[in-house]
């Protein structure tokens, strides 16, 4: 992971401002989905993309009774459902 030599404080609304530059590199627009994960001391922000929950696969998803699917996962299902 490469730092990026930018420091911000957390206010005290628990908000920090991403550095333009950062926001440009992951393509990240005034309201856009950002998914939060922690691993280990690390908090790690990604661009939301929402995939497939069984194969994690971000094209071609479909919303299926609510979840995100990909289209070879929800034809897998279709034919165990027969």
């Amino acid at each position: 992971m490469k730092s990026l030599g930018v420091v911000r404080r957390v206010d005290e609304l628990g908000r920090i401002v991403l550095p333009i530059e950062t926001r440009k590199r992951l393509g990240l627009e005034a309201k856009d989905p950002v998914e939060i994960f922690v691993e280990k001391d690390r908090v790690v922000l990604k661009k939301y993309e929402p995939c497939c929950i069984f194969c994690g696969d971000t094209d071609d998803t479909v919303l299926y009774r609510e979840k995100r699917i990909c289209k070879t996962c929800l034809e897998t299902l279709k034919k165990a459902e027969i």
